[in-house]
């Protein structure tokens, strides 16, 4: 605790950051870490096309892996975005080939078409992924045959990484960046942090903004005045 304070009053004031690059994550099929968190999302995702429901919905809190197995379905399925509002021609989209809805329950969506679409994918044989932060019987459906569409489908929930999972997804994102990060260090951000791989996203990105504009390796020190400014001085206890 001592430490974290201390390292984050030696920051200095008018520090310069570094421009922002994109580090190229890397998000193909071979770089999926796989855990038992995951294991029945992967299984499903590459049992495709022969799901048992044309209607896959994939659960979990951000940063969990959503994203990258729907980008790793929509490449092989050959999968077209869709926007299900009024207008939009979702439900002709989904006739014609695998349909992906991302963050379902944030990005909102028309309760009708939203049917429309589900209907057309059952009616033509293709697929259809969503995924969504929330579990999707606690959406807030009014529509009845929509809500039963939705009972319907294939639901897979990921639950929140554990500190092995972390420690991967860490070393895998420093690695991202060109950089290789020592064991030791990795252990006290992963024992420190939130448990979401969304917050190591954003730890290892602060610490290496800051290893940056300082022109220097990255130490626990370091990694222990970025965890102090992210979290309560009780979180990093």
């Amino acid at each position: 605790m001592r430490e974290t304070m201390k390292a984050v009053t030696r920051r200095k004031t008018g520090e310069q950051l570094p421009l922002v690059f994109d580090h190229g994550v890397a998000t193909g099929r071979d770089d999926l870490l796989v855990s038992d968190r995951l294991a029945a999302a992967v299984a499903l995702i590459d049992s495709w096309p022969q799901w048992s429901s044309p209607v896959v919905i994939l659960s979990g809190p951000a940063g969990s892996g959503k994203s990258h197995l729907a980008r790793i379905w929509s490449e092989q399925a050959g999968a077209t975005a869709i926007d299900p509002v009024s207008g939009a021609n979702a439900a002709r989209q989904a006739a014609a080939g695998p349909v992906l809805l991302e963050d379902a329950d944030r990005a909102g969506f028309d309760e009708v078409e939203l049917f429309h679409v589900i209907n057309s994918v059952r009616e033509h044989g293709t697929s259809f992924l969503m995924t969504s932060r929330s579990w999707p019987l606690s959406w807030p459906v009014a529509l009845p045959d929509l809500r039963s569409r939705l009972r319907a489908a294939t639901m897979v929930e990921i639950g929140s990484p554990d500190e092995v999972l972390l420690s991967q997804v860490i070393v895998k994102l420093f690695a991202d960046r060109q950089l290789n990060i020592d064991d030791k260090i990795v252990d006290y951000i992963v024992k420190r942090m939130e448990r979401s791989c969304a917050a190591a996203q954003e730890v290892v990105d602060r610490i290496d903004r800051l290893a940056l504009s300082r022109r220097t390796k990255i130490t626990r020190a370091l990694a222990a005045e970025v965890l102090g400014e992210l979290y309560e001085p009780d979180g990093v206890e």
